[in-house]
């Protein structure tokens, strides 16, 4: 996953290039407008308003369980959930219902979508919200709180794995925390791995006994290894692997219940890869 800084904020490129897709539509659209005094950057606006809520709606309801018991946690669209091909869908089907409405839209809202699609597809934009597939565990050596050399990878053990990388400064890290450290509770069948970015052993230790957080897996990584070998620059990052050490899914900031069921739907019951010796 691509991120970058701006000041303090950690942006995702994909992000980035939607926004500028926007715009683009927005002034492909206002241009096709001209010479029958149309703005369509309103209808723009209320579709992505449109699609927005629409995808957060079927988000919820395909992850209701995990909102059922904190019902306010719906409204705190941090955690990032969203049903894509619902915001998409919703979106243009609003649009086109406007335009059937109004024929003077139809011609710059086309102009505006058109240009806004292929200024996406041509900036990379569907590529930057891929996770690289062919990316593994980080072949990283961490340390635990007692000083002893971890391998990132061989925590793992053929089990899908979670690695969440954070520090005890980031308050989006420690209103995760709670989440992950039930998870790593619940869910056995996969490794769950906190590895602190940049920061001492008292540090950690002292942050985990003040918090009263039992959590296994917790270690060091002074140099921010793990964080360059996948391309992150944001904190929290949490990365989500299968049972072949594969990068399946990534999220920046601080994960929900539902997210965080979301994306562990997508390597529970993962196989490990087969190598040559385990097929003879």
């Amino acid at each position: 996953m691509d991120t970058f800084n701006l000041g303090p904020l950690s942006i995702q490129a994909s992000h980035l290039l939607m926004l500028l897709s926007l715009l683009t539509a927005a002034g492909a659209g206002q241009v096709a407008g001209l010479r029958s005094k149309v703005s369509i950057a309103p209808l723009l606006t209320d579709m992505v308003l449109v699609g927005l809520v629409t995808g957060r709606v079927a988000f919820v309801v395909a992850w209701f369980e995990q909102y059922r018991n904190a019902p306010l946690t719906i409204l705190d669209i941090r955690d990032g959930g969203f049903h894509a091909w619902a915001v998409i869908g919703s979106a243009l089907a609003y649009g086109a219902w406007r335009a059937m409405r109004h024929e003077n839209l139809r011609n710059p809202l086309a102009a505006g979508v058109l240009a806004g699609a292929l200024a996406w597809f041509m900036s990379g934009g569907p590529a930057s919200m891929q996770v690289q597939s062919d990316k593994s565990i980080p072949a990283v050596t961490l340390t635990t709180l007692d000083g002893a050399a971890v391998a990132l990878p061989g925590l793992a053990r053929g089990r899908p794995a979670v690695i969440n990388l954070w520090a005890t400064w980031c308050p989006p890290c420690i209103r995760e925390m709670p989440v992950l450290a039930a998870a790593q509770q619940r869910d056995m069948g996969i490794a769950f791995v906190f590895a602190n970015q940049g920061e001492s052993a008292e540090a950690v230790a002292g942050f985990l006994r003040a918090r009263e957080l039992k959590l296994d897996n917790v270690l060091l990584d002074p140099q921010s290894a793990t964080a360059r070998a996948v391309g992150s620059s944001g904190m929290p990052t949490t990365l989500f692997f299968d049972a072949g050490g594969q990068l399946v899914d990534a999220h920046l900031g601080a994960v929900s219940d539902a997210s965080l069921a979301e994306k562990l739907a997508k390597i529970r019951n993962t196989r490990p890869a087969l190598t040559r010796d385990n097929r003879d």
